[in-house]
This record gives C-alpha cells, structure tokens and sequence, in this order.
C-alpha cells in the first residue's frame, strides 16, 4: 500500500482547516474558562479516566500544567479523547485548544500538517511485545509474523523501515485505539504487538496476566512524544511550550510543589524569576507573574509528574532513562527562563 498518497491528502486537508481556524487562542481559553484538552482514549500512565471520571497522567499533567499557566486553576481542563487518526483533524478544526497524546514529532507532521510541536515530555522509541510461550528473544526471529499495531501512528512507519532493512515479512493487523490493539493482541489475532516502550508496558499492565508477556530488547526508532498546537499562534505556542520548560526548569533548581511559596520568597535569583518574585517571564507571555508557581504548586515539577504517573512509584515501573534530567545522565533539558 503506498502511505505517501494519504499523508499528503491529510496534510492539505488539515493545512487548510488550520488557516480557518483564527489565532488568538489564549483569548478564547480565558473567556470560555476552560482549556480543551485532546488526549487518549485510554492509556495507563499516560492519560486514563478512572471510575469516578477523573484524568490522570503524564500527558494530562501537561493539559493540567497550561489550565493552571492561564486560568489559575489546573482543575479547568475538559479533556477530549482522541483515537491516533482523530487527533490532528480535532486540532487543526479548532475542536481542541492543545494535544498532549503520546504523540511522536517527526518531520512531516511538523511541516506538513499546519501544527507545531510544542516540546518533548517523553523521549520513547518502538519495540515489540510477544507471549512467552511464543518462545522468542529477539525481534529478528519475527519474519513471517502477524503484528498488532495500532492505526495512525509513527509505529506503521517504523516498523516497515524495520522488517524491509532486515528483509524480513510481517502482516499488520490495525486498530483504532489502543485499547483495542491489546485485546487483538490477548486473543491471539496477532504474534506481537508493537508500539512505543512505555505504551507497550501500559498495555502489558492491562492483559489478564501480565507475566505472560514480555518486552523484547530491540528499540527500532526515535519516538519524542510531545505536544501540540495550531500553527498561525505563536503566543500560543510559547505558553504550551513554556510551561513544559516551567516543569523540567523547576526539577533541576529543586522546587516542588511543597517548597514552591518558601523558594520564591527566599531563594535564589533564579528561583525567585522561575517564580514570579523578580523578572518579566509572565508578562513576556501575557500571563500573570505566578504562571509558573500555579503549575508547580498545582501539578508539580517535571520529576513529581513522571514519578507519580510512570516512575518506580506507579504500576508502570519505568525508569526516568534519557528522560533524566541532563545533569544526570539523560537528555532533559530546558532553555534558560531568564
């Protein structure tokens, strides 16, 4: 099937319904009194609805962090789940002010598709998922197979780059969302599933029986998951992007959202600019001066949002890897906030 043809159908439909779509978001978001949100429909750790209908995760942590950049209040988000081929029509019609979905940022999306990525808050990369009993060790022993992927995603790329430089054969079996693609893969409609690492342990989480499944070792791909806005609102795109940096700036000066008020009245000078205490970062982005103190004391630094939602801490049990801080070992780093 030759993917190229609809990429660009998608890329001109979308182009043409984001210049429809006027800039001025922040406007629209303080007088609706509420940002809208699009997220999964379901992924553990990521973005998920519990029983009683809240969201949580380390993508709805983003949508949280923004609410309460603008609006003072991260509790002032409606979240819309979005399937992998809804996301960047609901964006690019206006239907939601951001995306944070575990969403790859790649070259053709970007510049194809009226969006623009607004930061990396998961560095991921493909990998496979098989049975145990299925007896395999390595993604090399999967020539022939049957795979379950989910329809949309970077993920369908990747892995046909990856089983034609190996030549090898497979045979994709899609889904719509996630959630799907794990049942496809539990009732044995497919050998393996692949998808991101940390969605692929989310999925696991979720099978019957867990320790039936296992990760294979092989990472295919770059997958810097992110979000995303509209492009045509660069006031926009700097709040979404600025308030992801307010997190990872806040990990590495050590404010929390249990020291925040100590640290901007008698911290250091950068401390008291991240903070609002000194300095002009609000007003640069036509915020209050707190922007950032409402985040960081209402959804918490970068290190709080991952350990609660997919750190050692949660059922996920992922290691913060190259999503460490860079000081110490990984590839996280955000601009100066001077």
């Amino acid at each position: 099937m030759n993917k190229i043809t609809p990429i660009l159908c998608l890329a001109s439909t979308l182009a043409l319904s984001a210049n429809a779509v006027s800039a001025g978001t922040l406007d629209d978001v303080k007088n609706r009194g509420v940002l809208t949100c699009g997220v999964s429909t379901g992924l553990a750790g990521f973005s998920q609805k519990n029983a009683s209908g809240s969201w949580s995760g380390l993508d709805v942590d983003m949508c949280r962090a923004v609410a309460a950049a603008v609006l003072g209040d991260d509790g002032k988000v409606q979240y819309k789940p979005l399937t992998a081929k809804e996301r960047f029509t609901a964006l690019a019609s206006g239907e939601i002010d951001m995306l944070s979905r575990n969403t790859t940022w790649t070259h053709t999306r970007d510049t194809s598709l009226g969006i623009n990525f607004a930061g990396t808050n998961y560095y991921d990369g493909a990998s496979f998922m098989v049975m145990k009993d299925l007896g395999v060790k390595s993604a090399k022993e999967l020539d022939g197979a049957n795979a379950c992927i989910q329809a949309g995603t970077s993920t369908e790329l990747a892995i046909a780059d990856y089983f034609r430089e190996n030549k090898m054969s497979y045979k994709a079996v899609t889904f719509d969302t996630s959630d799907q693609t794990r049942q496809g893969f539990e009732s044995g409609r497919c050998d393996f599933l692949t998808s991101d690492g940390s969605q692929l342990a989310a999925l696991r989480i979720g099978l019957k029986n867990p320790g039936n499944a296992i990760i294979l070792p092989e990472v295919i791909s770059k997958e810097p998951l992110g979000l995303v806005v509209r492009q045509g609102d660069d006031q926009w795109f700097n709040i979404v992007k600025w308030s992801l940096n307010a997190m990872i700036e806040a990990e590495e000066q050590g404010v929390t959202s249990t020291n925040a008020a100590k640290m901007r009245d008698s911290g250091n000078p950068a401390n008291k600019r991240l903070l609002g205490a000194e300095g002009e970062l609000g007003a640069n982005l036509g915020l209050s001066a707190d922007w950032a103190y409402n985040i960081i004391t209402q959804v918490g630094n970068y290190s709080e949002s991952f350990e609660r939602n997919v750190g050692m801490g949660s059922p996920l049990k992922l290691e913060r890897g190259i999503n460490a801080l860079w000081k110490n070992g990984g590839i996280l780093y955000a601009p100066a906030m001077r």
